[in-house]
């Protein structure tokens, strides 16, 4: 019944309209629902909602992923844009310049205006 529904990340913000700014200006994503209560963004085919609450920012994993073709590009890009990339020495998981790497992809993490952490992710072709 859900393998066929469409699934939408919903990420809480703590301050609305610097959240907005954040998602439109710096990611470059389209606003396409606004209501009292929240905001829709598309996405790749894919939504991320984003709604105003006092705990927005409070998660410490990752609340939405991107799948990009080309990692080094788009870091770059957003770089431009004045977004800083983490780096992390966790088990299983040491970024180098903000990017781990496996077998499988090479993936960077940075934070949202409101401290949510977001990736971006390219899948290795083999």
């Amino acid at each position: 019944m859900l393998a066929e529904s469409p699934i939408a990340a919903i990420i809480p913000v703590n301050d609305m309209a610097r959240a907005k700014r954040f998602y439109s200006e710096t990611l470059g994503l389209t606003l396409i629902k606004e209501s009292a209560e929240d905001v829709m963004y598309e996405t790749g085919g894919s939504m991320i909602g984003l709604y105003e609450t006092p705990y927005g920012g409070q998660a410490q994993h990752t609340l939405a992923s991107w799948k990009v073709a080309d990692l080094d590009a788009e870091m770059k890009e957003l770089r431009s844009k004045g977004v800083a990339f983490e780096d992390y020495d966790l088990p299983g998981i040491k970024t180098v310049d903000g990017v781990v790497e496996s077998e499988d992809m090479r993936g960077a993490w940075f934070k949202d205006s409101e401290g949510n952490i977001l990736c971006v992710l390219e899948e290795r072709k083999g």
